[in-house]
Protein backbone atom coordinates (compact mmCIF):
# COMPACT_ATOMS: atom_id res chain seq x y z
CA UNK A 1 0.00 0.00 0.00
CA UNK A 2 1.12 3.32 -0.77
CA UNK A 3 0.68 6.57 1.06
CA UNK A 4 -1.97 7.96 -1.12
CA UNK A 5 -4.48 4.67 -0.22
CA UNK A 6 -4.10 5.25 3.18
CA UNK A 7 -5.02 8.84 2.57
CA UNK A 8 -7.48 7.70 0.84
CA UNK A 9 -8.05 5.35 3.62
CA UNK A 10 -7.86 7.96 6.49
CA UNK A 11 -10.75 10.16 4.45
CA UNK A 12 -13.12 7.31 4.75
CA UNK A 13 -12.98 6.60 8.45
CA UNK A 14 -13.80 10.72 8.57
CA UNK A 15 -16.65 9.69 6.71
CA UNK A 16 -15.82 10.97 3.14
CA UNK A 17 -16.87 8.88 0.27
CA UNK A 18 -16.08 7.92 -3.02
CA UNK A 19 -16.40 11.03 -4.95
CA UNK A 20 -15.67 13.48 -2.11
CA UNK A 21 -12.22 11.19 -1.16
CA UNK A 22 -11.32 11.95 -5.46
CA UNK A 23 -11.32 15.28 -5.61
CA UNK A 24 -10.09 15.96 -1.76
CA UNK A 25 -7.15 13.92 -3.16
CA UNK A 26 -7.20 16.06 -6.07
CA UNK A 27 -7.55 19.53 -4.06
CA UNK A 28 -4.77 18.21 -1.90
CA UNK A 29 -2.46 17.74 -4.65
CA UNK A 30 -2.84 21.42 -5.80
CA UNK A 31 -2.18 22.68 -2.16
CA UNK A 32 -5.84 24.08 -2.05
CA UNK A 33 -9.16 23.04 -0.04
CA UNK A 34 -12.83 23.79 -1.20
CA UNK A 35 -15.74 22.51 1.77
CA UNK A 36 -17.91 23.78 -0.69
CA UNK A 37 -17.10 21.68 -3.60
CA UNK A 38 -16.34 18.43 -1.07
CA UNK A 39 -20.04 19.15 0.37
CA UNK A 40 -21.44 19.40 -2.76
CA UNK A 41 -20.10 15.81 -3.84
CA UNK A 42 -21.84 14.26 -1.12
CA UNK A 43 -24.67 13.99 -3.74
CA UNK A 44 -22.35 11.10 -6.15
CA UNK A 45 -22.08 8.47 -3.92
CA UNK A 46 -23.91 5.19 -3.96
CA UNK A 47 -24.74 6.05 -7.29
CA UNK A 48 -26.60 9.51 -7.13
CA UNK A 49 -27.64 9.81 -3.42
CA UNK A 50 -27.52 6.05 -2.70
CA UNK A 51 -30.44 5.37 -5.61
CA UNK A 52 -27.57 2.53 -7.03
CA UNK A 53 -27.08 4.54 -10.41
CA UNK A 54 -23.48 5.08 -11.50
CA UNK A 55 -20.87 4.13 -8.98
CA UNK A 56 -19.82 7.55 -6.85
CA UNK A 57 -16.02 7.08 -7.86
CA UNK A 58 -16.20 7.26 -11.69
CA UNK A 59 -18.71 10.26 -11.88
CA UNK A 60 -16.00 11.55 -8.89
CA UNK A 61 -13.13 10.33 -11.17
CA UNK A 62 -15.09 12.28 -13.86
CA UNK A 63 -15.42 15.49 -11.65
CA UNK A 64 -11.40 15.27 -10.86
CA UNK A 65 -10.82 15.38 -14.54
CA UNK A 66 -12.85 18.93 -14.58
CA UNK A 67 -11.29 20.20 -11.54
CA UNK A 68 -8.24 20.40 -13.88
CA UNK A 69 -9.43 21.00 -17.27
CA UNK A 70 -13.45 22.35 -16.88
CA UNK A 71 -14.34 26.12 -16.66
CA UNK A 72 -14.56 27.93 -13.70
CA UNK A 73 -15.15 31.67 -14.79
CA UNK A 74 -16.33 33.69 -17.59
CA UNK A 75 -12.98 34.49 -18.76
CA UNK A 76 -11.97 30.89 -18.81
CA UNK A 77 -12.51 28.04 -21.89
CA UNK A 78 -12.87 24.85 -20.52
CA UNK A 79 -9.69 22.61 -22.41
CA UNK A 80 -10.95 20.71 -25.65
CA UNK A 81 -9.62 17.14 -24.58
CA UNK A 82 -11.69 17.36 -21.07
CA UNK A 83 -14.63 14.99 -22.97
CA UNK A 84 -12.17 12.65 -24.91
CA UNK A 85 -10.29 12.16 -21.36
CA UNK A 86 -13.76 11.90 -19.51
CA UNK A 87 -14.73 9.39 -22.41
CA UNK A 88 -11.06 7.58 -21.74
CA UNK A 89 -11.86 6.80 -18.04
CA UNK A 90 -15.80 5.67 -18.84
CA UNK A 91 -14.34 3.19 -21.38
CA UNK A 92 -11.50 1.61 -18.37
CA UNK A 93 -14.14 1.99 -15.86
CA UNK A 94 -16.52 -0.53 -18.36
CA UNK A 95 -13.59 -2.73 -19.48
CA UNK A 96 -11.95 -2.98 -15.96
CA UNK A 97 -15.87 -3.46 -13.51
CA UNK A 98 -18.45 -4.71 -16.08
CA UNK A 99 -16.88 -7.97 -16.57
CA UNK A 100 -16.38 -8.11 -12.28
CA UNK A 101 -19.76 -7.15 -11.77
CA UNK A 102 -21.75 -6.92 -14.38
CA UNK A 103 -22.45 -3.50 -14.75
CA UNK A 104 -20.92 0.60 -13.50
CA UNK A 105 -23.57 1.20 -11.38
CA UNK A 106 -23.44 0.88 -7.44
CA UNK A 107 -25.91 -1.68 -7.50
CA UNK A 108 -24.27 -4.18 -9.93
CA UNK A 109 -21.05 -3.66 -7.90
CA UNK A 110 -22.41 -3.49 -4.30
CA UNK A 111 -25.14 -6.32 -5.21
CA UNK A 112 -27.63 -4.78 -3.82
CA UNK A 113 -25.96 -5.20 -0.63
CA UNK A 114 -23.96 -2.15 1.48
CA UNK A 115 -22.20 -4.86 3.45
CA UNK A 116 -20.01 -5.31 0.05
CA UNK A 117 -18.99 -1.89 0.02
CA UNK A 118 -15.35 -1.98 2.57
CA UNK A 119 -14.52 -4.95 0.11
CA UNK A 120 -14.95 -3.07 -2.63
CA UNK A 121 -15.01 0.19 -2.88
CA UNK A 122 -11.52 0.89 -1.52
CA UNK A 123 -10.13 -0.65 -4.20
CA UNK A 124 -12.13 1.02 -7.30
CA UNK A 125 -11.57 4.67 -6.12
CA UNK A 126 -7.88 3.96 -5.66
CA UNK A 127 -7.59 2.22 -8.94
CA UNK A 128 -9.75 5.17 -10.23
CA UNK A 129 -7.59 8.14 -8.71
CA UNK A 130 -4.75 5.91 -10.06
CA UNK A 131 -6.33 6.37 -13.93
CA UNK A 132 -6.94 9.59 -13.66
CA UNK A 133 -3.70 10.54 -12.66
CA UNK A 134 -2.38 8.78 -15.89
CA UNK A 135 -5.27 10.79 -18.35
CA UNK A 136 -4.18 13.91 -16.92
CA UNK A 137 -0.52 13.21 -17.35
CA UNK A 138 -1.11 11.45 -20.68
CA UNK A 139 -2.30 14.90 -21.36
CA UNK A 140 0.45 17.04 -19.95
CA UNK A 141 -1.63 18.02 -16.84
CA UNK A 142 0.58 17.85 -13.51
CA UNK A 143 -1.79 16.74 -10.96
CA UNK A 144 -0.19 19.60 -8.61
CA UNK A 145 -1.53 22.32 -10.67
CA UNK A 146 1.70 23.51 -11.68
CA UNK A 147 1.63 24.85 -14.52
CA UNK A 148 5.24 25.79 -14.76
CA UNK A 149 5.07 29.63 -15.14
Amino acid sequence: MNDEFFRMAELAQQGFLCSQILLQMGLEAQGKSNQELIKALTSLPGGLGFCGKNCGALSGGACLIALYTGKGSPEEIADSRLNTMIEELVKWFEATYIPVYGGIDCSNILEGDLQNKPQRCPQIVFDTYQKVKEILATNGIDISGDTGN
